[in-house]
């Protein structure tokens, strides 16, 4: 019985090396390489990368050393996504070969897109000492700086770029996006004028001056608005923040004071803005406004981003002794190249004490509860620098008088607008 099961033992094991054997000599490459190459190629150009992968790495099994194969190999990773494997395989041609320009190349953007900018800084240091003043590296180099938290450190190397290869278009373009974003400051105008229908009013005007500045934690905006109505004229003080507070958060935080009755002697407001899955937004706060007495406003909003277009509603929702005075605008925008160039359109119902002028009765109450109806189109654009920006607005407004309720105005507003941007 002994010898019978050792016998038994003795087969398995003889069958299980074979085995192995078998399997083993199936993993070692027979063939040409240059055909299976070829024909790697053609699957993972068409989407059969695993396949592609698959032959290659048998390939290599005989052909270690076949560079071009393992460099191809490290782009398929990199491709899926699999920047780990693509690093060790770009590390090991490199250190066989530093001539080859094309995977240095490849192998920064391998750290550049798996997030690594210090390790793409690190290689593109390295890789200069083969190429130096290469204008190809020195574009990934500056890549790497941005990401690594210093603009203005890519922005000298792009600089020098561009001594070497004066004509290079896409190192101009990016120059001049590294100045917009350098550019922390803004300064700009705007006016407006309201001319209503049958000279029911003289002619009002509004104006702002502005400078803002970006920081790492958020924007800041102080305006001095310039009012001239009723044969009066008056100022307001505010301040505008956006506050950055985590990813896909922020707030909004203003306060303004002015000593005349065509503004609230004091304005305030606080608002939260929360990304949601599917691009969309929504956002909710308030604001008070002080005239003789103060109202608190509640407003909210909802926004989508879908391609280069975006869509928002705007409420708002007055509380009052006769009930809740409610207002809704909807806007939508159609972007061009970045958030500076767009038209827009938007159209509302109900009275916005935020946005809407001079709500008050002959005896300078506050009046909420209006009906209004309004349109709006804009039309914004900038330099081609992206450091000056212009903007031009039409609106057409239907609005019950506050001391004549059932009666309405009817009045046309145009606004233009002017912003530069510096360091």
């Amino acid at each position: 019985m002994k010898r019978l099961k050792f016998g038994l033992e003795f087969t398995l094991i003889l069958l299980f090396l074979s085995v192995f054997q078998v399997f083993a000599q199936q993993k070692v490459f027979k063939g040409n390489p240059d055909t299976t190459f070829e024909k790697a190629r053609e699957l993972a150009f068409n989407k059969q990368r695993k396949q592609a992968q698959d032959s290659l790495l048998l390939i290599l099994t005989k052909y270690p050393d076949y560079l071009d194969i393992r460099s191809f190999l490290a782009s398929t990773y990199s491709w899926d996504g699999n920047y780990k494997k693509a690093r060790i395989e770009f590390a090991y041609v490199l250190k066989k070969d530093k001539s080859r320009k094309t995977d240095w190349i490849a192998a920064i953007n391998n750290e550049l897109l798996a997030e690594k900018p210090f390790n793409a800084l690190e290689m593109t240091t390295n890789a200069l000492e083969y190429f130096s003043e290469d204008t190809d590296i020195l574009y990934l180099k500056a890549k790497a700086e941005e990401n690594s938290n210093n603009p203005e450190e890519a922005l000298q190397t792009i600089k020098f770029l561009l001594i070497e290869n004066p004509n290079n278009k896409t190192a101009e373009n990016y120059k001049t996006s590294l100045i917009n974003e350098l550019s922390f400051n803004t300064i700009g105008i705007n006016s407006s004028a309201d001319l209503y229908s049958k000279n029911e009013r003289d002619l009002m005007t509004y104006h702002t001056i502005k400078y803002g500045r970006q920081t790492k934690y958020g924007s800041i905006t102080g305006n001095i608005n310039y009012n001239r109505r009723f044969q009066k004229t008056g100022i307001q003080y505010e301040i505008d923040m956006y506050p950055k507070i985590t990813k896909g958060m922020y707030a909004y935080v203003s306060a303004g004071v002015s000593n005349t009755d065509l503004f609230p002697s004091v304005r305030y407001g606080a608002e939260l803005y929360k990304s949601l899955p599917k691009s969309f937004e929504m956002s909710l706060g308030f604001r008070g406004l002080k005239y003789t007495e103060t109202t608190i406003i509640y407003t909210g909003s909802v926004g989508w981003y879908f391609g280069n277009s975006y869509w928002s509603f705007r409420t708002y929702v007055t509380p009052g002794d006769a009930g809740s005075s409610k207002s809704g605008t909807i806007n939508y925008r159609r972007y061009r190249r970045d958030a500076d160039n767009y038209f827009s359109i938007s159209a509302g119902v109900g009275f916005s004490p935020e946005i809407d002028p001079f709500p008050l009765n002959d005896d300078e109450e506050a009046i909420f509860d209006l009906k209004s109806q309004k349109f709006n189109i804009g039309y914004y654009f900038s330099s081609s620098n992206k450091l000056n920006a212009w903007g031009t607005k039409f609106s057409v407004t239907h609005e019950e008088k506050s001391f004549s309720l059932g009666n309405y105005y009817l009045f046309y507003s145009l606004g233009v607008s002017y912003n530069v941007k510096f360091k």
